[in-house]
């Protein structure tokens, strides 16, 4: 039996058909955006309507996307058009064929004909053709214009600036809310500061008072927002905390020591973007307690990883993200000689959906992933607790890891975990991505 829509996708439903050529889905993660639009592609498609091309993060092809059509919408076939497999997967007869972000360069080099059969466009995680130099959105523009019907669905529109919806707003209506300027639109919602009087030509734009409220305002008619508390009351709450970390002493040591070093070379002219960016990093990996060396990895601290195998072994159910490869190795070798069982879900994993479904089954204790692989569409409500090993920068996959837990199908309270390095980088990072969240809630606090 077909579960029936919950109300605010009804009301979603509706949006779709009252502005069909363009809508953007800012719902909260959880919300259930993809069914979303799925069903309005089908009334659109039992009525005579064509097919419809899905681009989503290559994670969620087969597990978000792929199950759900067969759940919710059984009467839809549906094609997955993997990197392998792209040109044959596009040569079937079906009602919607689902690629990834990467392909966008591939399908812009189709013509016309290979279009015909489309109408409708949804892009899953639009966020990720903000930048609109890249090559994938370059892609994307040119894409787009061949399709009548075109929605984008992300949580997090803009992690760092009010201007990094403009792009994503061009792709759904071509420019005609935002306009098709990018300087103009950045000069009338920027200023732009010095940060750095020995550089007067390194500007760093911000947004200016008011600029959130009148982007939202202006873009309100495409817009449809639901915030996760408003529907989904029934849904205990999720409690956010800090886990201090007091690293050894010969850590910190070696921490000091590579900090000074790094000053220095500021100081002396050394180091431009590209190597503060690389020296930055390196201080975070050693904060971690392990570092990339000549010769592989080198340990000086286990104590994060022993403080998080402990918050595991308190835990039911937990779902752990690691920035580094060496992190996840060390986890796993913890969590293996304590006897708690896990997986690891990769990048590389061949069967993402039997994986997930496996972890809500409660075959594993704890599933670990990176959160550039597992943050985004995945339902993993088996777990209650969230672990972030060390701080990531990018507040768009703290706020979409964290809604891993905490959907519309959980029925306990959920907690995010951050493990953080007294007296470390790793402190200013937390606080940067805090300031992040913050830019972004406002935004979506106005659209709702």
């Amino acid at each position: 039996m077909i579960p029936e829509l919950w109300p605010h996708q009804e009301e979603t439903r509706g949006r779709y058909e009252q502005h069909p050529q363009a809508l953007l889905d800012l719902s909260d993660a959880g919300t259930g955006k993809t069914r979303g639009a799925i069903q309005a592609f089908s009334d659109r498609r039992r009525n005579g309507g064509k097919c419809a091309l899905v681009v989503a993060p290559k994670t969620l092809l087969d597990s978000a996307w792929g199950e759900d059509i067969s759940k919710f919408n059984p009467e839809l076939s549906y094609s997955i058009a993997w990197a392998h497999n792209r040109a044959k997967a596009f040569e079937l007869d079906v009602d919607v064929y689902i690629t990834n972000p990467a392909a966008s360069t591939w399908l812009a080099k189709q013509g016309k004909k290979f279009f015909d059969r489309f109408d409708t466009l949804i892009i899953d995680e639009i966020s990720d053709f903000k930048h609109r130099t890249s090559q994938r959105s370059k892609a994307m523009r040119k894409i787009c214009k061949h399709f009548k019907y075109r929605a984008g669905l992300t949580a997090t529109p803009n992690s760092t600036s009010v201007t990094d919806i403009w792009h994503q707003a061009l792709i759904v209506d071509d420019g005609e809310l935002l306009g098709t300027n990018f300087w103009k639109f950045r000069e009338a919602v920027c200023i732009p500061e010095i940060r750095d009087p020995r550089f007067p030509n390194r500007v760093e734009w911000r947004d200016r008072p008011g600029a959130v409220q009148a982007v939202a305002e202006i873009l309100a008619p495409i817009v449809v927002r639901h915030n996760f508390e408003d529907v989904m009351p029934h849904v205990p709450e999720q409690t956010i905390k800090t886990v201090n970390y007091m690293p050894s002493q010969r850590l910190l040591a070696l921490y000091e020591r590579l900090k000074a070093e790094a000053l220095l070379r500021v100081k002396e002219g050394e180091v431009d973007a590209v190597n503060a960016a690389a020296l930055r990093t390196k201080l975070l990996q050693v904060a971690s307690g392990s570092v990339y060396g000549v010769d592989g990895v080198i340990t000086f601290d286990t104590g994060r990883t022993e403080l998080v195998r402990q918050l595991i072994s308190q835990r039911p159910h937990s779902i752990v993200f690691y920035n580094w490869e060496h992190q996840r190795d060390s986890m796993v070798e913890a969590l293996d000689k304590a006897g708690i069982s896990n997986i690891v879900l990769g990048k590389d994993t061949r069967d993402r959906g039997q994986v997930v479904r496996d972890f809500q089954d409660g075959q594993y204790q704890v599933m670990l992933m990176h959160p550039q692989t597992g943050a985004h569409g995945l339902t993993l409500t088996r777990a209650t607790t969230v672990i972030w090993m060390s701080p990531n920068d990018r507040a768009d996959l703290i706020k979409q890891g964290d809604a891993r837990v905490r959907r519309g199908t959980q029925d306990k309270v959920t907690e995010s975990i951050r493990i953080c390095a007294k007296g470390t980088l790793e402190e200013q990072v937390f606080d940067n991505t805090e300031r992040k969240l913050s830019a972004m809630d406002e935004l979506m606090e106005i659209l709702q």
